[in-house]
């Protein structure tokens, strides 16, 4: 019986100091910043980082000479239909936390414990705006044709592809408005690989500012005050 007893405090000691420790390192980690690396040319594309309190996207323009999200994300695939949208959002997270959970009171145990521990699919999330409006919560940065390059690679390979190499769309009545769209992702979300962990090395792709490694929101935006 205290055997058993030690078996059980023990393991409740080892859950808790792995807590305690990805509690500190999500705090502490994001205070590392990956500088910026300058190519030497011209910042002439404007992205933005976005955050919805909790999770990150990261916003660019629909169309220009380099990339037409436009053709890949079809404006047929949203709500409205409409193809006035200047700018796209993107974002990788948990299937389940997207489709299961519109709202944090909606939050299963199980959502949660499979979203953690790499036991459910990943998806996109893409939402279509008209305008982006700077403020605590959404930053603007002006990249190179170059770095952009580079971002458009880094988040199409996160999209999974049909046979054809078209993105997979998800049928759901999930979406959170009349502009967005989910698809089906590659990659397993969990504690160590966050939507916003995938946010913050889409900048480090970009060779922009970033943070070490971070789980939160908040360690993106650290470095764009």
């Amino acid at each position: 019986m205290k055997k058993m007893l030690f078996l059980i405090l023990k393991t409740l000691g080892i859950i808790i100091g792995i807590v305690v420790l990805y509690v500190a390192m999500g705090f502490l980690l994001p205070f590392i910043e990956v500088s910026a690396k300058d190519d030497g040319q011209k910042k002439e594309i404007p992205i933005y980082i976005y955050t919805n309190g909790v999770h990150t996207d990261i916003v660019m323009p629909v169309k220009n000479d380099l990339q037409d999200w436009s053709a890949k994300i079809p404006f047929n695939n949203i709500k409205s239909k409409k193809t006035d949208y200047n700018y796209v959002g993107i974002g990788w997270g948990d299937k389940g936390f997207y489709l299961d959970t519109p709202t944090w009171a909606d939050l299963k145990f199980s959502t949660a414990f499979k979203a953690a521990f790499w036991l459910s699919e990943s998806a996109m999330h893409c939402s279509y705006y008209r305008t982006m409006k700077e403020g605590d919560d959404c930053k603007k940065i002006m990249i190179s044709k170059e770095q952009y390059k580079k971002l458009v690679e880094f988040v199409e390979n996160k999209f999974e592809k049909d046979q054809n190499g078209n993105f997979i769309l998800i049928p759901t009545n999930a979406v959170y408005s009349d502009n967005d769209a989910f698809y089906d992702a590659n990659g397993k979300y969990s504690f160590l690989d966050t939507c916003n962990t995938w946010a913050n090395n889409a900048l480090k792709s970009a060779g922009q500012k970033a943070a070490l490694w971070t789980p939160s929101d908040y360690g993106i935006f650290l470095h764009y005050k």
